[in-house]
């Protein structure tokens, strides 16, 4: 199995990227009715980041920076981490959060925030992140707010966060 994540390059990376986040998050988990886009989706400083498993589209997030109006200022949010399925038990989350967190570090972030569905918040922990204040209702279902500081994110170990098959 090889697993690569890299920013959609071009219309149909874009589109395999809103294919997987509309099947997770309007298909399976019924997070919202129709569909998933909002004004992120056209904001040309959103990443929107695709993972492939043996060059299949099988993962998606997307990230950007938060403006001062919204205590921006190297603020940087991640959200929209959708896995497809049948590819879940190939461990892409962990290579896609890997690099939303390194993309904004690289791009002179200093923290990461995302919201994030309580059953993932260990998955989130294992990777360096931290739980920020108590859990929140975000689209009728409960989120916990998570951080990542960017400059420290690169000194959590490879080894206790579990091992990128990205970077094997």
């Amino acid at each position: 199995m090889l697993a690569e994540c890299r920013p959609a390059a071009g219309g149909a990376e874009m589109a395999d990227h809103h294919r997987i986040r509309h099947e997770v998050f309007v298909v399976e988990q019924g997070v919202f009715s129709g569909s998933d886009l909002d004004a992120h989706d056209a904001d040309p400083a959103t990443i929107k980041v695709v993972g492939f498993i043996d060059g299949i589209a099988a993962g998606a997030v997307r990230l950007y920076p938060l403006d001062e109006a919204e205590g921006g200022d190297g603020l940087w949010q991640g959200d929209r981490l959708a896995v497809l399925p049948p590819y879940r038990a190939h461990a892409l989350g962990r290579p896609l959060v890997r690099l939303a967190v390194e993309t904004a570090s690289r791009l002179g972030g200093r923290e990461m925030l995302a919201h994030v569905q309580v059953a993932n918040v260990r998955f989130f922990e294992r990777l360096g992140w931290s739980c920020r204040g108590g859990v929140e209702t975000y689209v009728g279902l409960p989120h916990q707010l998570m951080v990542i500081d960017l400059q420290m994110a690169g000194l959590v170990s490879p080894v206790a966060a579990g091992r990128s098959p990205a970077r094997r």
